[in-house]
């Protein structure tokens, strides 16, 4: 069952860290459809929130189609992220190892965390640009 860490000082409204984080197991094939989420109740004595942060966190991932209540239940996951089938399984679990690899590389050659977070993000800004940039160009008959 998936645990959920609040950071208060991370700037995100707690709800949506949550939220993300749900989507982040989801997405790392760690939540499964029909998976249980903790109880409000569970979080609450977890993280010490509020439990209607967590019910307004379980809401928004029902509007999203990502869970379910169930009346009497609880909450369950309903959709999946990032593609479910064993060759998205087996390239996330590659890909994985090649950035636990990477990462120690930079550690070793004395970049921090931030520095790192920094120059992945700036890598996928420019390649998923890149890329939705050339599928425009394509939609609008650009061949350049």
């Amino acid at each position: 069952m998936i645990e959920f860490r609040i950071d208060r000082r991370s700037g995100v409204a707690t709800y949506l860290q949550i939220v993300q984080q749900t989507k982040q197991a989801l997405r790392l094939g760690l939540l499964e459809p029909g998976d249980k989420l903790p109880t409000a109740r569970e979080v609450v004595e977890a993280t010490a929130i509020n439990p209607n942060t967590v019910l307004k966190a379980y809401r928004e991932l029902e509007r999203e189609g990502l869970a379910e209540g169930r009346r009497g239940l609880g909450t369950f996951v309903r959709g999946t992220l990032g593609g479910d089938s064993a060759d998205h399984r087996a390239l996330r679990a590659e890909l994985r190892a090649e950035l636990a690899a990477w990462t120690e590389r930079a550690r070793a050659g004395g970049l921090e965390k931030d520095d790192l977070a920094a120059l992945f993000a700036s890598v996928l800004d420019e390649h998923f640009e890149k890329a939705g940039q050339q599928k425009t160009d394509q939609q609008q008959g650009d061949p350049s």
